[in-house]
């Protein structure tokens, strides 16, 4: 039985670590296979080629899509050339990273050919740009992950290991296929037992994995292959285990890490920005039965946590601290808005539409409050378009952060007590408080300059006091 393996992006940044530790580090012979590896690129590669995933600050498919200046764009992805060719000099010597070179220069060559050409053709009236953008999108983002493939898969050569590489990239295919079919096709040969695939992150196929997943591609092509090669287990390897809180936050001899938990504690995770894994990425290995590990790549001997459908606490408690910075309240109150639940779904319609995401919400009789994180820019739009399409209505936004109580089992007596009580001792006031019937999650909204105390604040209320320790590290 074999395992399905990710690495993401901060990790491959440490390649010379993970050679040493997950992907060869004591293995020999028969012990280096019976695993896939997905990859992703480089830390920060991404974020050049498409938008800095957390600032926004545009990268070359921004420069692109204006479409203003064809010397920007070049020039942006010449930027990325240079940071890719330097990693290659980082990890190889002259003689090898010659062929790294090569690869990854071939490629970028045809990638400005092709989207000079795109741009020549749609100078005519008959093709418009934006009808063919997301197929650039999703072109630049696999440039990344081919290049983090192909160099891992010449290094462990050079090291002696019989590695294979996947390039799911899709580069001069004819014609794409099903996500399905993409990976089926491209295993058919492979010999698991001999043979140590390492696959791109991303996966180029007729469903469009960027048109649905965004930046989640990579997680989905790990989930797909864990499935459809019916994985014994899934692993995520990060820069650190998931563990009770924030160390940079609460400090690293506070913390616990998470020994076993369950798929809904990873969706609300992922609610709050912290992946364990993509919801939809998870929601395929849930069906299918597939355990999830989340480990710590530079600790291999650590067991990490364990993720399954079924698990509960031994006891209710709570298992993880976590928030968000950087949310927006858009409150929005209006008398008319009493018995017409029309409002409630314009309003949803209208913050997707501009592609804000929606936390939480909470509603009364004539109010409805939103808590989104987006850019400024789109906040401060859907407020004036909420303002203009219902006059009578009062429209305030509010910079907060949401800060969580998460467990697998959440029925802990008093907890809402001690909440309030470790809030007020701290002088850190509750905006807004949610909790719901499933009992896997408290949010608290707070003050956005109060968010680093209210996680110390309900660490050491609801963790650390309670000494559930036992319970949390609980490994498997």
């Amino acid at each position: 039985m074999h395992t399905v393996e990710k690495i993401g992006g901060t990790s491959m940044s440490r390649f010379d670590e993970l050679l040493r530790t997950i992907l060869i580090g004591e293995r020999q012979g028969a012990e280096l296979y019976q695993r896939i590896f997905v990859v992703s690129a480089y830390a920060g590669i991404t974020n050049l080629l498409l938008e800095h995933k957390k600032t926004g600050e545009p990268g070359v498919y921004a420069s692109f899509a204006e479409a203003e200046n064809e010397a920007a764009w070049i020039q942006a992805l010449e930027v990325v050339r240079s940071k890719m060719l330097e990693i290659n000099s980082s990890l190889f010597e002259p003689s090898v990273c010659v062929h790294s070179d090569t690869f990854i220069s071939t490629r970028i060559d045809e990638a400005i050919a092709w989207m000079k050409s795109l741009q020549s053709l749609c100078a005519c009236g008959h093709f418009q740009l934006d009808e063919h953008l997301l197929k650039v999108r999703e072109m630049l983002a696999s440039l990344g992950e081919s290049h983090s493939a192909f160099n891992t898969v010449l290094a462990l050569q050079n090291e002696g290991v019989n590695a294979k590489l996947i390039d799911l990239s899709g580069w001069h295919q004819s014609q794409p296929k099903s996500f399905d079919e993409t990976i089926m096709e491209h295993f058919t040969n492979v010999d698991l037992m001999t043979e140590l695939p390492i696959v791109t992150g991303y996966t180029h196929c007729t469903e469009g994995v960027m048109r649905v997943f965004d930046r989640g591609y990579s997680e989905m092509t790990f989930s797909k292959i864990a499935t459809l090669t019916q994985a014994a287990e899934a692993i995520i390897h990060k820069e650190y285990h998931l563990s009770s809180a924030d160390p940079a936050v609460v400090g690293v001899d506070k913390i616990v890490t998470i020994g076993r938990t369950n798929y809904d504690v990873a969706d609300q995770l992922s609610n709050l920005g912290m992946e364990a894994i993509h919801p939809k990425a998870a929601k395929g290995l849930r069906q299918k039965g597939i355990k999830l590990r989340i480990k710590n790549a530079f600790e291999p001997n650590h067991t990490g946590t364990l993720i399954t459908q079924d698990y509960k606490s031994a006891e209710p408690c709570v298992e993880i601290i976590a928030g968000r910075r950087n949310v927006f309240a858009i409150e929005i109150f209006d008398q008319d808005m009493l018995g017409n639940g029309q409002y409630d779904i314009e309003l949803s319609v209208l913050l997707h539409q501009l592609k804000l995401y929606v936390v939480n919400r909470d509603s009364d009789a004539n109010s409805i409050t939103y808590y989104v994180a987006g850019s400024r820019k789109m906040v401060n739009r859907a407020v004036r378009l909420v303002a203009d399409a219902y006059s009578g209505a009062d429209v305030t936004l509010h910079k907060v952060a949401i800060v969580s109580a998460i467990g697998s089992d959440l029925k802990v007596s008093g907890i809402l007590a001690k909440t309030v009580s470790a809030l007020a001792k701290n002088n850190i006031s509750i905006q807004a408080l949610h909790q719901s019937i499933r009992q896997v999650e408290m949010q608290c909204v707070v003050d956005e300059d109060d968010y680093e105390g209210a996680v110390k604040a309900l660490h050491h209320a609801l963790i650390e006091q309670e000494d559930h320790g036992d319970v949390i590290c609980a490994a498997a």
